[in-house]
């Protein structure tokens, strides 16, 4: 009878076709195995230098440092360069105590390359000034107690004393409230321009205190 004969074609034509499909399936796979093994050992070759030279003048003294691309500038200034004043403190430019002054503008150390900084003038907290012949910054952080345990004081610093510099040169923050007119040294902008330099001691209001000193002093 014809039924079973063809029921009989169909299945064996289904179990072909499974085992068909099976194979082609598994050497799918195997290429794509072997694509991706390629594309991973392709990856794990350098695009190019794993090193560089940078050129950069740090306290008014010129360098030259072979560093690794990955390096931060922070880690050049700490671990090279042996100038331990700015502080590793979360690494994620949450805290502040990186803070260096690069071409005038500050910056978190710890979120910036070294390589990026070809040419460009660096001062740390050990260019600001000495144990013998303090900053007025420094000075008046010492003389309101604004350093505490002191970790922190060096990015707290060099802060300050950019934030004197931006409120004069006009540049508003988010507490501004009037961009057409001069820019008040006021408590809001002082401490919104220094909410990116965290103090755990807490000594908020002796830094602010120091700050609007030394303000008064340079008006």
């Amino acid at each position: 009878m014809s039924p079973p004969l063809e029921f009989e074609m169909r299945r064996r034509t289904l179990l072909v076709g499974t085992v068909a499909t099976a194979v082609t399936a598994g050497m799918a796979r195997s290429a794509r195995a072997r694509t991706g093994a390629a594309g991973a050992a392709a990856a794990a070759v350098p695009a190019g230098p794993v090193q560089s030279t940078v050129n950069v003048t740090v306290n008014g003294e010129a360098r030259a440092l072979t560093l690794d691309n990955r390096t931060t500038l922070l880690d050049a200034l700490r671990e090279h360069m042996h100038l331990t004043g700015a502080k590793k403190g979360c690494d994620h430019g949450q805290c502040g105590a990186c803070t260096v002054m690069v071409n005038g503008e500050r910056v978190n150390a710890c979120l910036s390359l070294a390589v990026m900084h070809e040419g460009d003038e660096v001062t740390t907290i050990e260019g600001i000034g000495t144990p013998e012949n303090l900053d007025p910054m420094q000075a008046a952080f010492v003389e309101h107690d604004g350093y505490q345990c002191g970790y922190c004081t060096p990015g707290q610093v060099t802060s300050a004393r950019a934030v004197i510099e931006e409120i004069k040169a006009g540049i508003p923050s988010h507490v501004t409230g009037d961009l057409t007119a001069a820019i008040a040294m006021t408590d809001a902008e002082i401490r919104e321009r220094m909410s990116g330099n965290i103090c755990r001691c807490g000594a908020y209001a002796n830094i602010l205190a120091a700050i609007t000193q030394v303000a008064e002093d340079e008006a």
